[in-house]
Protein backbone atom coordinates (compact mmCIF):
# COMPACT_ATOMS: atom_id res chain seq x y z
CA UNK A 1 0.00 0.00 0.00
CA UNK A 2 2.79 2.40 0.85
CA UNK A 3 4.48 1.67 -2.47
CA UNK A 4 1.34 2.40 -4.44
CA UNK A 5 0.69 5.64 -2.61
CA UNK A 6 4.26 6.70 -2.97
CA UNK A 7 4.02 6.25 -6.73
CA UNK A 8 1.11 8.65 -6.83
CA UNK A 9 3.12 11.59 -5.61
CA UNK A 10 6.41 10.62 -7.19
CA UNK A 11 7.24 12.53 -10.38
CA UNK A 12 9.39 11.02 -13.14
CA UNK A 13 13.11 11.76 -13.03
CA UNK A 14 12.58 14.63 -15.47
CA UNK A 15 9.90 17.08 -14.48
CA UNK A 16 7.57 18.69 -16.98
CA UNK A 17 9.50 21.96 -16.95
CA UNK A 18 12.75 20.14 -17.65
CA UNK A 19 11.17 18.27 -20.55
CA UNK A 20 9.83 21.50 -22.07
CA UNK A 21 13.23 23.07 -21.71
CA UNK A 22 14.83 20.18 -23.59
CA UNK A 23 12.20 20.42 -26.34
CA UNK A 24 12.94 24.11 -26.63
CA UNK A 25 10.53 27.00 -26.27
CA UNK A 26 9.86 30.36 -27.83
CA UNK A 27 12.43 33.00 -26.97
CA UNK A 28 9.55 35.43 -26.47
CA UNK A 29 5.81 35.69 -26.96
CA UNK A 30 6.51 37.74 -30.06
CA UNK A 31 8.12 34.72 -31.73
CA UNK A 32 4.97 32.67 -31.15
CA UNK A 33 2.74 35.38 -32.61
CA UNK A 34 4.78 35.90 -35.78
CA UNK A 35 5.26 32.13 -36.26
CA UNK A 36 1.53 31.44 -36.10
CA UNK A 37 0.89 34.45 -38.33
CA UNK A 38 3.35 33.01 -40.82
CA UNK A 39 1.62 29.62 -40.70
CA UNK A 40 -1.91 30.89 -41.26
CA UNK A 41 -1.37 33.93 -43.50
CA UNK A 42 -0.41 32.55 -46.88
CA UNK A 43 -1.32 32.25 -50.54
CA UNK A 44 -4.95 31.53 -49.71
CA UNK A 45 -5.29 35.08 -48.39
CA UNK A 46 -3.86 36.59 -51.59
CA UNK A 47 -5.78 34.75 -54.28
CA UNK A 48 -8.46 32.46 -52.87
CA UNK A 49 -10.41 34.80 -50.61
CA UNK A 50 -10.71 37.69 -53.14
CA UNK A 51 -11.71 35.26 -55.86
CA UNK A 52 -14.42 33.67 -53.71
CA UNK A 53 -15.78 37.08 -52.82
CA UNK A 54 -16.45 38.21 -56.37
CA UNK A 55 -17.56 34.70 -57.42
CA UNK A 56 -20.07 34.37 -54.57
CA UNK A 57 -21.84 37.68 -54.32
CA UNK A 58 -19.15 40.17 -53.29
CA UNK A 59 -19.96 41.69 -49.91
CA UNK A 60 -22.74 39.13 -49.38
CA UNK A 61 -20.09 36.41 -49.13
CA UNK A 62 -19.02 37.89 -45.80
CA UNK A 63 -22.23 36.56 -44.19
CA UNK A 64 -21.47 32.82 -44.54
CA UNK A 65 -17.75 33.51 -44.13
CA UNK A 66 -18.25 35.19 -40.74
CA UNK A 67 -20.73 32.49 -39.67
CA UNK A 68 -18.20 29.71 -40.36
CA UNK A 69 -15.46 31.80 -38.76
CA UNK A 70 -17.39 32.22 -35.50
CA UNK A 71 -18.84 28.70 -35.25
CA UNK A 72 -15.93 26.63 -36.64
CA UNK A 73 -12.79 28.63 -37.36
CA UNK A 74 -12.16 30.41 -34.06
CA UNK A 75 -13.29 27.50 -31.79
CA UNK A 76 -11.05 25.01 -33.61
CA UNK A 77 -8.18 27.50 -33.62
CA UNK A 78 -8.50 27.91 -29.84
CA UNK A 79 -8.85 24.15 -29.37
CA UNK A 80 -5.67 23.25 -31.26
CA UNK A 81 -3.52 26.04 -29.81
CA UNK A 82 -4.67 25.37 -26.25
CA UNK A 83 -4.23 21.61 -26.68
CA UNK A 84 -0.60 22.06 -27.67
CA UNK A 85 0.10 24.52 -24.85
CA UNK A 86 -1.64 22.38 -22.22
CA UNK A 87 0.10 19.11 -23.12
CA UNK A 88 3.42 20.70 -24.20
CA UNK A 89 3.47 18.13 -27.00
CA UNK A 90 3.30 18.16 -30.77
CA UNK A 91 0.58 16.96 -33.11
CA UNK A 92 0.81 13.23 -32.24
CA UNK A 93 1.64 12.88 -28.54
CA UNK A 94 -0.93 15.54 -27.56
CA UNK A 95 -3.71 13.12 -28.60
CA UNK A 96 -2.02 10.26 -26.75
CA UNK A 97 -2.14 12.45 -23.63
CA UNK A 98 -5.81 13.45 -23.79
CA UNK A 99 -7.30 10.31 -25.40
CA UNK A 100 -4.92 7.44 -26.29
CA UNK A 101 -7.65 5.68 -28.28
CA UNK A 102 -7.51 8.44 -30.90
CA UNK A 103 -3.76 8.86 -31.15
CA UNK A 104 -4.28 8.20 -34.87
CA UNK A 105 -5.62 11.76 -35.21
CA UNK A 106 -2.06 12.94 -34.81
CA UNK A 107 -0.65 10.48 -37.34
CA UNK A 108 -3.36 11.43 -39.85
CA UNK A 109 -2.66 15.16 -39.52
CA UNK A 110 1.09 14.65 -39.92
CA UNK A 111 0.57 12.55 -43.04
CA UNK A 112 -1.57 15.33 -44.52
CA UNK A 113 1.21 17.77 -43.67
CA UNK A 114 3.78 15.49 -45.30
CA UNK A 115 1.74 15.35 -48.51
CA UNK A 116 1.35 19.12 -48.34
CA UNK A 117 5.10 19.60 -47.95
CA UNK A 118 5.68 17.55 -51.09
CA UNK A 119 3.07 19.29 -53.23
CA UNK A 120 2.63 22.93 -52.27
CA UNK A 121 6.32 23.76 -52.37
CA UNK A 122 6.16 23.53 -56.18
CA UNK A 123 4.28 26.86 -56.05
CA UNK A 124 7.45 28.33 -54.53
CA UNK A 125 9.48 26.88 -57.40
CA UNK A 126 7.18 28.64 -59.87
CA UNK A 127 7.41 31.88 -57.87
CA UNK A 128 11.22 31.70 -57.80
CA UNK A 129 11.29 31.30 -61.59
CA UNK A 130 9.09 34.38 -62.02
CA UNK A 131 11.18 36.24 -59.44
CA UNK A 132 14.47 35.57 -61.25
CA UNK A 133 12.84 36.38 -64.61
CA UNK A 134 11.82 39.78 -63.24
CA UNK A 135 15.43 40.98 -63.28
CA UNK A 136 15.66 40.87 -67.08
CA UNK A 137 15.73 44.03 -69.16
CA UNK A 138 12.24 43.26 -70.43
CA UNK A 139 9.79 40.99 -68.65
CA UNK A 140 9.74 37.75 -70.67
CA UNK A 141 5.97 37.42 -70.39
CA UNK A 142 5.48 40.94 -71.79
CA UNK A 143 6.73 40.08 -75.27
CA UNK A 144 6.08 37.54 -78.03
CA UNK A 145 9.71 37.39 -79.20
CA UNK A 146 10.62 34.28 -77.21
CA UNK A 147 11.25 30.76 -78.44
CA UNK A 148 8.23 29.38 -76.58
CA UNK A 149 5.76 31.80 -78.18
CA UNK A 150 3.41 30.72 -80.95
CA UNK A 151 2.37 32.62 -84.06
CA UNK A 152 -0.96 33.50 -82.42
CA UNK A 153 0.75 35.23 -79.47
CA UNK A 154 -0.62 38.68 -78.60
CA UNK A 155 0.91 41.29 -76.27
CA UNK A 156 -1.90 42.82 -74.24
CA UNK A 157 -0.47 46.17 -73.27
CA UNK A 158 -2.75 48.42 -75.27
CA UNK A 159 -6.28 48.56 -76.59
CA UNK A 160 -5.26 47.27 -80.01
CA UNK A 161 -4.95 43.77 -78.65
CA UNK A 162 -8.32 43.74 -76.93
CA UNK A 163 -10.26 42.24 -79.80
CA UNK A 164 -7.83 39.40 -80.18
CA UNK A 165 -7.85 38.74 -76.42
CA UNK A 166 -11.55 38.01 -76.45
CA UNK A 167 -11.05 35.50 -79.25
CA UNK A 168 -8.99 32.66 -77.80
CA UNK A 169 -9.39 30.66 -81.03
CA UNK A 170 -7.29 33.17 -82.92
CA UNK A 171 -4.97 34.52 -80.26
CA UNK A 172 -3.33 33.76 -76.94
CA UNK A 173 -1.86 36.18 -74.44
CA UNK A 174 1.92 36.36 -74.07
CA UNK A 175 1.39 36.00 -70.30
CA UNK A 176 -0.63 32.80 -70.72
CA UNK A 177 1.95 31.38 -73.12
CA UNK A 178 4.78 32.13 -70.67
CA UNK A 179 2.84 30.33 -67.92
CA UNK A 180 1.76 27.30 -69.93
CA UNK A 181 4.58 26.89 -72.46
CA UNK A 182 7.59 28.22 -70.53
CA UNK A 183 6.90 27.61 -66.81
CA UNK A 184 4.67 24.54 -66.85
CA UNK A 185 5.47 23.22 -70.34
CA UNK A 186 2.22 21.43 -69.68
CA UNK A 187 1.64 18.09 -71.35
CA UNK A 188 -1.58 16.73 -72.83
CA UNK A 189 -2.48 14.90 -69.60
CA UNK A 190 -1.30 13.24 -66.42
CA UNK A 191 -0.59 10.05 -68.34
CA UNK A 192 2.08 11.95 -70.35
CA UNK A 193 4.65 12.65 -67.64
CA UNK A 194 7.25 14.18 -69.96
CA UNK A 195 10.63 15.47 -68.86
CA UNK A 196 11.67 17.01 -65.54
CA UNK A 197 12.45 20.69 -66.07
CA UNK A 198 15.95 21.39 -64.84
CA UNK A 199 15.36 25.09 -64.07
CA UNK A 200 12.26 24.37 -61.98
CA UNK A 201 14.05 21.49 -60.25
CA UNK A 202 16.82 23.92 -59.22
CA UNK A 203 14.23 26.42 -57.96
CA UNK A 204 12.60 23.58 -56.02
CA UNK A 205 15.98 22.64 -54.54
CA UNK A 206 16.54 26.27 -53.51
CA UNK A 207 13.18 26.34 -51.74
CA UNK A 208 14.02 23.15 -49.81
CA UNK A 209 17.47 24.45 -48.83
CA UNK A 210 15.87 27.61 -47.40
CA UNK A 211 13.29 25.53 -45.52
CA UNK A 212 16.00 23.28 -44.11
CA UNK A 213 18.08 26.10 -42.66
CA UNK A 214 14.96 27.76 -41.22
CA UNK A 215 14.17 24.60 -39.23
CA UNK A 216 17.50 22.84 -38.63
CA UNK A 217 18.06 24.29 -35.15
CA UNK A 218 14.52 23.61 -34.02
CA UNK A 219 12.21 26.20 -32.56
CA UNK A 220 15.11 28.59 -31.97
CA UNK A 221 15.81 29.00 -35.68
CA UNK A 222 12.13 28.77 -36.67
CA UNK A 223 11.14 31.62 -34.36
CA UNK A 224 13.95 33.86 -35.58
CA UNK A 225 13.26 33.14 -39.26
CA UNK A 226 9.61 34.11 -38.99
CA UNK A 227 10.54 37.63 -37.86
CA UNK A 228 11.39 38.28 -41.52
CA UNK A 229 9.34 35.76 -43.47
CA UNK A 230 6.08 36.57 -41.68
CA UNK A 231 6.41 40.35 -41.46
CA UNK A 232 7.88 41.30 -44.84
CA UNK A 233 4.83 40.05 -46.82
CA UNK A 234 2.60 42.35 -44.75
CA UNK A 235 4.83 45.29 -45.65
CA UNK A 236 4.76 44.38 -49.36
CA UNK A 237 1.00 43.85 -49.27
CA UNK A 238 0.50 47.34 -47.85
CA UNK A 239 2.81 48.81 -50.53
CA UNK A 240 0.83 47.05 -53.27
CA UNK A 241 -2.44 48.11 -51.62
CA UNK A 242 -1.43 51.78 -51.46
CA UNK A 243 -0.12 51.67 -55.03
CA UNK A 244 -3.23 49.93 -56.29
CA UNK A 245 -5.90 52.22 -54.86
CA UNK A 246 -4.47 55.31 -56.59
CA UNK A 247 -4.50 53.70 -60.06
CA UNK A 248 -7.08 54.81 -62.63
CA UNK A 249 -9.98 52.37 -62.60
CA UNK A 250 -9.15 51.08 -59.12
CA UNK A 251 -12.57 52.05 -57.78
CA UNK A 252 -14.22 49.99 -60.51
CA UNK A 253 -12.27 46.93 -59.39
CA UNK A 254 -13.02 47.51 -55.71
CA UNK A 255 -16.73 47.91 -56.48
CA UNK A 256 -16.68 44.61 -58.35
CA UNK A 257 -14.98 43.03 -55.33
CA UNK A 258 -17.39 44.32 -52.68
CA UNK A 259 -20.72 44.89 -54.45
CA UNK A 260 -23.20 42.65 -52.56
CA UNK A 261 -25.45 40.25 -54.43
CA UNK A 262 -27.76 38.80 -51.76
CA UNK A 263 -29.39 36.45 -54.27
CA UNK A 264 -26.19 34.36 -54.29
CA UNK A 265 -26.82 33.38 -50.65
CA UNK A 266 -29.54 31.01 -51.84
CA UNK A 267 -26.89 28.89 -53.57
CA UNK A 268 -25.51 26.16 -51.23
CA UNK A 269 -22.20 26.31 -53.08
CA UNK A 270 -21.59 29.76 -51.56
CA UNK A 271 -21.82 28.35 -48.04
CA UNK A 272 -19.59 25.41 -48.91
CA UNK A 273 -16.97 27.77 -50.35
CA UNK A 274 -17.05 29.86 -47.16
CA UNK A 275 -16.49 26.80 -44.97
CA UNK A 276 -13.63 25.36 -47.01
CA UNK A 277 -11.95 28.76 -47.14
CA UNK A 278 -11.89 28.92 -43.33
CA UNK A 279 -10.23 25.51 -43.07
CA UNK A 280 -7.83 26.26 -45.91
CA UNK A 281 -6.78 29.67 -44.63
CA UNK A 282 -6.52 28.93 -40.90
CA UNK A 283 -4.35 25.78 -41.23
CA UNK A 284 -6.86 23.89 -39.07
CA UNK A 285 -6.64 20.12 -38.47
CA UNK A 286 -3.03 19.89 -39.65
CA UNK A 287 -1.26 19.85 -36.29
CA UNK A 288 0.66 23.07 -37.00
CA UNK A 289 -1.21 25.13 -34.43
CA UNK A 290 -0.81 22.39 -31.83
CA UNK A 291 2.92 22.23 -32.46
CA UNK A 292 3.41 26.00 -32.27
CA UNK A 293 1.31 26.19 -29.10
CA UNK A 294 3.34 23.43 -27.46
CA UNK A 295 6.38 25.73 -27.25
CA UNK A 296 4.49 28.32 -25.20
CA UNK A 297 4.85 28.83 -21.49
CA UNK A 298 2.12 27.05 -19.56
CA UNK A 299 0.43 30.28 -18.42
CA UNK A 300 0.51 32.06 -21.77
CA UNK A 301 -2.90 33.50 -22.65
CA UNK A 302 -3.37 31.41 -25.81
CA UNK A 303 -7.12 32.11 -25.71
CA UNK A 304 -6.65 35.85 -26.24
CA UNK A 305 -3.84 35.28 -28.73
CA UNK A 306 -6.12 33.09 -30.83
CA UNK A 307 -8.71 35.84 -31.22
CA UNK A 308 -6.07 38.36 -32.28
CA UNK A 309 -4.50 35.95 -34.77
CA UNK A 310 -7.86 35.06 -36.30
CA UNK A 311 -8.61 38.76 -36.68
CA UNK A 312 -5.22 39.25 -38.32
CA UNK A 313 -5.82 36.42 -40.77
CA UNK A 314 -9.27 37.55 -41.90
CA UNK A 315 -8.16 41.18 -41.97
CA UNK A 316 -5.26 40.27 -44.25
CA UNK A 317 -7.63 38.44 -46.58
CA UNK A 318 -9.89 41.49 -46.71
CA UNK A 319 -7.03 43.92 -47.41
CA UNK A 320 -5.51 41.66 -50.07
CA UNK A 321 -8.81 41.84 -51.92
CA UNK A 322 -8.38 45.61 -52.22
CA UNK A 323 -4.78 45.20 -53.38
CA UNK A 324 -5.65 42.62 -56.05
CA UNK A 325 -8.88 44.08 -57.37
CA UNK A 326 -7.66 47.65 -57.51
CA UNK A 327 -4.98 46.45 -59.93
CA UNK A 328 -7.52 44.35 -61.83
CA UNK A 329 -9.76 47.39 -62.14
CA UNK A 330 -6.85 49.34 -63.61
CA UNK A 331 -6.09 46.46 -65.99
CA UNK A 332 -9.74 46.27 -67.01
CA UNK A 333 -9.89 49.97 -67.83
CA UNK A 334 -6.52 49.95 -69.60
CA UNK A 335 -7.48 47.15 -71.98
CA UNK A 336 -11.24 47.57 -72.12
CA UNK A 337 -11.77 44.06 -70.71
CA UNK A 338 -14.42 43.15 -68.15
CA UNK A 339 -12.93 42.02 -64.84
CA UNK A 340 -14.85 38.75 -64.95
CA UNK A 341 -12.89 37.74 -68.05
CA UNK A 342 -9.45 38.23 -66.49
CA UNK A 343 -9.87 37.32 -62.80
CA UNK A 344 -9.34 33.64 -62.05
CA UNK A 345 -8.72 31.47 -59.04
CA UNK A 346 -5.61 29.70 -57.87
CA UNK A 347 -2.45 29.95 -59.94
CA UNK A 348 -4.46 31.79 -62.59
CA UNK A 349 -4.65 34.86 -60.38
CA UNK A 350 -1.08 34.70 -59.07
CA UNK A 351 0.76 33.62 -62.21
CA UNK A 352 -1.38 34.99 -65.05
CA UNK A 353 -3.47 37.96 -63.96
CA UNK A 354 -0.94 39.78 -61.80
CA UNK A 355 2.02 39.31 -64.19
CA UNK A 356 -0.29 40.76 -66.85
CA UNK A 357 -1.18 43.64 -64.54
CA UNK A 358 2.43 44.58 -63.73
CA UNK A 359 3.18 44.94 -67.45
CA UNK A 360 0.72 47.84 -67.45
CA UNK A 361 2.43 49.65 -64.56
CA UNK A 362 5.41 52.01 -64.71
CA UNK A 363 8.72 50.21 -63.94
CA UNK A 364 7.12 46.76 -64.24
CA UNK A 365 10.29 44.94 -63.15
CA UNK A 366 10.17 46.66 -59.75
CA UNK A 367 6.54 45.74 -59.13
CA UNK A 368 7.13 42.20 -60.35
CA UNK A 369 10.04 41.73 -57.92
CA UNK A 370 7.92 43.12 -55.08
CA UNK A 371 4.96 40.91 -55.82
CA UNK A 372 6.82 37.65 -56.27
CA UNK A 373 9.04 38.25 -53.25
CA UNK A 374 5.80 38.57 -51.28
CA UNK A 375 4.48 35.31 -52.79
CA UNK A 376 7.73 33.49 -51.95
CA UNK A 377 7.74 34.63 -48.35
CA UNK A 378 4.02 33.93 -47.89
CA UNK A 379 4.66 30.38 -49.03
CA UNK A 380 8.04 29.72 -47.43
CA UNK A 381 7.03 30.33 -43.82
CA UNK A 382 3.97 28.11 -44.10
CA UNK A 383 6.17 25.45 -45.67
CA UNK A 384 8.91 25.38 -43.05
CA UNK A 385 6.43 25.64 -40.17
CA UNK A 386 4.71 22.54 -41.54
CA UNK A 387 8.12 20.88 -41.67
CA UNK A 388 8.80 21.96 -38.07
CA UNK A 389 5.50 20.38 -37.02
CA UNK A 390 6.54 17.04 -38.52
CA UNK A 391 9.96 17.22 -36.83
CA UNK A 392 8.41 18.15 -33.47
CA UNK A 393 6.01 15.19 -33.64
CA UNK A 394 8.82 12.75 -34.44
CA UNK A 395 11.03 14.23 -31.72
CA UNK A 396 8.28 13.90 -29.12
CA UNK A 397 7.85 10.22 -29.99
CA UNK A 398 11.58 9.43 -29.87
CA UNK A 399 13.05 12.14 -27.62
CA UNK A 400 16.14 10.23 -26.56
CA UNK A 401 17.08 9.39 -30.14
CA UNK A 402 16.59 12.60 -32.14
CA UNK A 403 15.94 15.41 -29.69
CA UNK A 404 19.39 16.96 -29.82
CA UNK A 405 22.14 17.85 -32.22
CA UNK A 406 23.33 15.96 -35.25
CA UNK A 407 20.66 13.26 -35.25
CA UNK A 408 17.85 15.79 -35.56
CA UNK A 409 19.62 17.67 -38.34
CA UNK A 410 20.36 14.45 -40.21
CA UNK A 411 16.74 13.27 -39.95
CA UNK A 412 15.54 16.68 -41.14
CA UNK A 413 17.90 16.47 -44.12
CA UNK A 414 16.59 13.01 -45.00
CA UNK A 415 12.96 14.21 -44.86
CA UNK A 416 13.76 17.23 -47.04
CA UNK A 417 15.64 15.03 -49.52
CA UNK A 418 12.77 12.54 -49.65
CA UNK A 419 10.20 15.29 -50.23
CA UNK A 420 12.42 16.81 -52.92
CA UNK A 421 12.70 13.51 -54.79
CA UNK A 422 8.93 13.04 -54.76
CA UNK A 423 8.53 16.70 -55.67
CA UNK A 424 10.45 16.21 -58.92
CA UNK A 425 7.25 14.66 -60.31
CA UNK A 426 5.57 18.03 -59.78
CA UNK A 427 8.15 19.88 -61.90
CA UNK A 428 7.65 17.51 -64.79
CA UNK A 429 5.45 18.40 -67.74
CA UNK A 430 2.50 16.75 -65.99
CA UNK A 431 3.23 18.48 -62.66
CA UNK A 432 0.17 20.75 -62.72
CA UNK A 433 -2.14 17.74 -63.05
CA UNK A 434 -0.43 15.95 -60.14
CA UNK A 435 -0.60 19.06 -57.95
CA UNK A 436 -4.36 19.27 -58.44
CA UNK A 437 -4.72 15.62 -57.37
CA UNK A 438 -2.87 16.36 -54.12
CA UNK A 439 -4.81 19.55 -53.49
CA UNK A 440 -8.25 18.12 -54.17
CA UNK A 441 -8.00 14.77 -52.40
CA UNK A 442 -5.54 15.34 -49.55
CA UNK A 443 -4.95 18.94 -48.51
CA UNK A 444 -8.46 20.42 -48.57
CA UNK A 445 -12.14 19.58 -48.79
CA UNK A 446 -13.56 16.32 -47.35
CA UNK A 447 -10.36 15.22 -45.61
CA UNK A 448 -10.16 18.32 -43.43
CA UNK A 449 -13.90 18.30 -42.79
CA UNK A 450 -13.72 14.76 -41.41
CA UNK A 451 -10.70 15.66 -39.31
CA UNK A 452 -12.60 18.63 -37.84
CA UNK A 453 -15.60 16.42 -37.02
CA UNK A 454 -13.45 13.82 -35.24
CA UNK A 455 -11.45 16.47 -33.41
CA UNK A 456 -14.50 18.25 -32.03
CA UNK A 457 -16.20 15.00 -31.01
CA UNK A 458 -13.10 13.77 -29.17
CA UNK A 459 -12.59 16.99 -27.20
CA UNK A 460 -16.28 17.88 -26.87
CA UNK A 461 -17.65 14.49 -25.81
CA UNK A 462 -14.97 11.91 -25.00
CA UNK A 463 -12.41 14.05 -23.20
CA UNK A 464 -15.13 16.51 -22.25
CA UNK A 465 -15.70 20.11 -23.26
CA UNK A 466 -16.15 21.14 -19.62
CA UNK A 467 -12.92 19.41 -18.60
CA UNK A 468 -11.04 21.10 -21.45
CA UNK A 469 -12.51 24.47 -20.41
CA UNK A 470 -11.18 23.77 -16.91
CA UNK A 471 -7.76 23.05 -18.40
CA UNK A 472 -7.77 26.40 -20.18
CA UNK A 473 -8.85 28.09 -16.94
CA UNK A 474 -5.91 26.44 -15.16
CA UNK A 475 -3.56 27.96 -17.75
CA UNK A 476 -4.95 31.47 -18.20
CA UNK A 477 -7.05 32.04 -15.07
CA UNK A 478 -10.54 32.06 -16.61
CA UNK A 479 -12.75 29.85 -18.74
CA UNK A 480 -13.47 30.48 -22.43
CA UNK A 481 -16.89 31.71 -23.51
CA UNK A 482 -19.70 29.19 -23.24
CA UNK A 483 -20.27 29.71 -26.98
CA UNK A 484 -16.85 28.19 -27.66
CA UNK A 485 -17.67 25.12 -25.56
CA UNK A 486 -21.01 24.60 -27.32
CA UNK A 487 -19.33 24.96 -30.69
CA UNK A 488 -16.96 22.13 -29.76
CA UNK A 489 -19.89 19.96 -28.73
CA UNK A 490 -22.59 20.82 -31.27
CA UNK A 491 -21.74 23.54 -33.77
CA UNK A 492 -18.65 22.10 -35.44
CA UNK A 493 -19.91 18.48 -35.76
CA UNK A 494 -23.30 19.55 -37.16
CA UNK A 495 -22.05 22.23 -39.57
CA UNK A 496 -19.12 20.19 -40.86
CA UNK A 497 -21.25 17.07 -41.22
CA UNK A 498 -23.81 19.02 -43.22
CA UNK A 499 -21.11 20.44 -45.46
CA UNK A 500 -19.59 16.98 -45.94
CA UNK A 501 -22.96 15.47 -46.91
CA UNK A 502 -23.50 18.30 -49.36
CA UNK A 503 -20.10 17.62 -50.90
CA UNK A 504 -21.05 13.97 -51.41
CA UNK A 505 -24.44 14.82 -52.92
CA UNK A 506 -22.89 17.34 -55.31
CA UNK A 507 -19.90 15.16 -56.16
CA UNK A 508 -18.58 15.47 -59.69
CA UNK A 509 -15.35 13.93 -61.05
CA UNK A 510 -12.34 16.19 -60.82
CA UNK A 511 -11.40 18.07 -63.99
CA UNK A 512 -8.40 20.18 -64.89
CA UNK A 513 -9.39 23.66 -66.12
CA UNK A 514 -12.97 22.38 -66.57
CA UNK A 515 -12.14 20.41 -69.70
CA UNK A 516 -9.53 17.70 -69.04
CA UNK A 517 -10.96 14.50 -67.54
CA UNK A 518 -8.44 12.43 -65.59
CA UNK A 519 -8.01 8.72 -66.39
CA UNK A 520 -9.67 6.30 -63.98
CA UNK A 521 -6.42 5.32 -62.26
CA UNK A 522 -5.68 8.98 -61.34
CA UNK A 523 -8.89 9.11 -59.30
CA UNK A 524 -7.88 5.90 -57.53
CA UNK A 525 -4.49 7.44 -56.71
CA UNK A 526 -6.27 10.48 -55.25
CA UNK A 527 -8.56 8.39 -53.06
CA UNK A 528 -5.62 6.28 -51.94
CA UNK A 529 -3.76 9.42 -50.82
CA UNK A 530 -6.83 10.63 -48.92
CA UNK A 531 -7.53 7.30 -47.24
CA UNK A 532 -3.87 6.67 -46.40
CA UNK A 533 -4.05 9.52 -43.91
CA UNK A 534 -7.57 8.97 -42.56
CA UNK A 535 -7.03 5.22 -42.14
CA UNK A 536 -4.43 5.96 -39.48
CA UNK A 537 -7.30 6.73 -37.08
CA UNK A 538 -9.03 3.30 -37.10
CA UNK A 539 -5.71 1.44 -37.40
CA UNK A 540 -4.30 2.98 -34.24
CA UNK A 541 -7.61 2.37 -32.46
CA UNK A 542 -7.35 -1.34 -33.27
CA UNK A 543 -3.73 -1.45 -32.10
CA UNK A 544 -4.60 0.38 -28.87
CA UNK A 545 -7.47 -1.97 -28.08
CA UNK A 546 -5.37 -5.03 -28.91
CA UNK A 547 -2.76 -3.99 -26.33
CA UNK A 548 -5.33 -3.53 -23.57
CA UNK A 549 -6.55 -6.01 -21.00
CA UNK A 550 -10.04 -7.03 -20.00
CA UNK A 551 -13.28 -7.00 -21.97
CA UNK A 552 -13.75 -4.82 -25.04
CA UNK A 553 -15.77 -2.31 -23.01
CA UNK A 554 -13.07 -2.14 -20.33
CA UNK A 555 -10.40 -1.58 -23.00
CA UNK A 556 -12.47 1.18 -24.58
CA UNK A 557 -12.91 2.93 -21.23
CA UNK A 558 -9.24 2.59 -20.29
CA UNK A 559 -7.93 3.84 -23.64
CA UNK A 560 -10.30 6.82 -23.57
CA UNK A 561 -8.93 8.12 -20.27
CA UNK A 562 -6.35 10.95 -20.35
CA UNK A 563 -2.77 10.27 -19.28
CA UNK A 564 -1.90 10.75 -15.62
CA UNK A 565 0.98 13.12 -16.35
CA UNK A 566 -1.19 15.98 -17.60
CA UNK A 567 -0.81 19.10 -15.43
CA UNK A 568 -4.27 18.98 -13.82
CA UNK A 569 -4.11 15.21 -13.37
CA UNK A 570 -0.79 15.53 -11.56
CA UNK A 571 -2.24 18.18 -9.29
CA UNK A 572 -5.14 15.88 -8.41
CA UNK A 573 -2.76 13.00 -7.72
CA UNK A 574 -0.51 15.18 -5.60
CA UNK A 575 -3.46 16.43 -3.54
CA UNK A 576 -4.63 12.83 -2.98
CA UNK A 577 -1.22 11.68 -1.83
CA UNK A 578 -0.82 14.74 0.38
CA UNK A 579 -4.10 13.97 2.15
CA UNK A 580 -2.82 10.51 3.04
CA UNK A 581 -0.07 10.36 5.69
CA UNK A 582 1.50 7.73 7.91
CA UNK A 583 0.97 8.58 11.63
CA UNK A 584 3.44 7.79 14.36
CA UNK A 585 1.69 4.51 15.20
CA UNK A 586 2.29 3.31 11.64
CA UNK A 587 -1.42 2.99 10.83
CA UNK A 588 -2.97 4.69 7.79
CA UNK A 589 -5.56 7.38 8.29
Amino acid sequence: MADSLGSLSHLPPKTTSQTIEERGKWGSKREFIVSVAGAIVGLGNVWRFPYLCYKNGGGAFFIPYILFLVTCGIPLFILETALGQYTSQGGIICWRKVCPLFEGMGYASQMILFYGCISYIVILAWAFLYFFSSFSGELPWATCNNKWNTESCVVLNNNNGTANWTSPVNASSSVVEFWQRRVLKISSGIETLGHIQWDLSLCLLLAWIICYFCVWKGVRSTGKATYFTATFPFLMLMVLFLRGIILPGAFHGIKYYLYPNPARLADPQVWMDAGTQIFYSYAICLGCLTTLGSYNKYNNNCYRDSFYLCLLNSGTSFISGFAIFSVLGYMSQKQGIDISSVADSGPGLVFIVYPQAVTLLPCPQVWSVCFFSMIILLGIDGQFIGLESIMTSLTDIYPSHIQKGFRRELLLMLICALCYVFGLLLVSEAGAYILQIFDHYVCSGPTLLLMAIFQSLIIGWIYGAERFSDNIEDMIGYKPLSLIKYCWMYGIPLICSGTFVFLLLRYTPLRFNNYYVYPWWAYWVGWFLALSSLMMIPLTMVCQLAKGKGTLWQRLKASSQPADDLPVMKKEMTSISASLRIPDDGKWQ
